[in-house]
């Protein structure tokens, strides 16, 4: 079964640098808790990463995945289907960034998750929940610690 979460935040930054930020892949092992380690398989034609390969901790694992991302709607969102990977079936998302001000972004995260394992439902509601709280609150405290 599919868990859904939305929820937005509040970037204290331009809507640029919390894209920069949110696009430059290479660089989440260094600020982003749970992932280990991520590789760029291909880009597209403006250098961006197409499709990329993470490795992650999840659930006392390491857990490798590839996502394949859409710059169509560049540079307000991007998005991200899941291509293949371990203990999941299912990692969709969508990053938004409106600009609320000179200097200061709302962020919309959007994440449909279905692991490959089976949890009960609250574990699953459960582990989509923490996903996206940190995924948030690290990007924030990223753009904003260097804007």
């Amino acid at each position: 079964m599919t868990e859904t979460a939305n929820e937005r935040i509040r970037i204290e930054a331009s809507a640029d640098r919390c894209w920069d930020v949110a696009v430059d892949f290479e660089s989440y092992p260094e600020w982003v808790r749970d992932v280990k380690d991520v590789h760029v398989l291909e880009r597209d034609e403006e250098g961006r990463g197409k499709r990329v390969e993470y490795r992650a901790a999840a659930l006392g694992k390491s857990v490798r995945y590839v996502l394949e991302y859409d710059y169509s709607e560049a540079p307000t969102a991007f998005s991200w289907k899941f291509t293949e990977g371990d203990m999941l079936r299912r990692l969709d998302g969508r990053y938004q960034f409106d600009p609320d001000g000179p200097a200061s972004t709302r962020v919309h995260y959007e994440l449909a998750v279905e692991l490959a394992v089976p949890l009960p439902g609250l574990l699953k509601r459960r582990a989509a929940g923490l996903i996206m709280g940190s995924a948030l609150k690290e990007l924030k405290k990223q753009v904003e610690a260097v804007a």
